[in-house]
């Protein structure tokens, strides 16, 4: 797990930062104002959504692990509910309007410095749209859920999803 970038500035004041002891761990604290800054997780949402028993992938086409597959995700933005935000990027990334059905995993761990802390995934269905890759997508795809016919993953949060997805499916144990 990559290790975020150090906070050395106070968002409220603007003050350098030190460390101290707070709440039993080291901390970054602003002495100007006199308080304990918190980093935040990252939250990302995204869907599984399945359509005549296969799922749905969209491939990266910028920045890290582009080329590679995932589902469609990304982060949670302020003022959104994490389902909504997995819908709102189905909807970008594949052209697809989905209903969220249950919630299939809670995944912890960010992969890459730029990645998220949590990852929340949902199962979804489709109820409209047209299926068109967009947005940091460059393709979108339906694929058989056994491991010979997955194109490369971008992330451990897609597999442990994809696996966790194929357990859950009747007549799978």
């Amino acid at each position: 797990m990559a290790h975020p970038t150090e906070l050395n500035y106070c968002p409220n004041c603007g003050h350098a930062l030190e460390n101290r002891k707070a709440f039993g761990h080291a901390r970054r604290f602003c002495p100007a104002c006199d308080r304990v800054v918190f980093r935040e997780h990252k939250v990302a949402a995204g869907v599984l959504v399945e359509h005549e028993g296969k799922v749905l992938l969209v491939r990266r086409r910028m920045g890290l692990r582009r080329g590679l597959w995932t589902f469609p995700a990304g982060f949670v933005d302020f003022g959104e509910s994490p389902p909504q935000a997995a819908v709102r990027e189905c909807r970008e990334e594949t052209g697809l309007e989905v209903e969220i059905a249950s919630l299939l995993d809670v995944i912890a761990g960010r992969e890459h410095e730029r990645g998220a802390d949590i990852v929340i995934v949902y199962h979804a269905r489709i109820v409209g749209g047209e299926l068109l890759a967009a947005d940091d997508a460059d393709r979108a795809a339906f694929f058989a859920p056994n491991g010979t016919d997955l194109p490369p993953l971008a992330f451990r949060a897609t597999q442990i999803a994809l696996d966790k997805w194929r357990d859950s499916r009747p007549g799978a144990n």
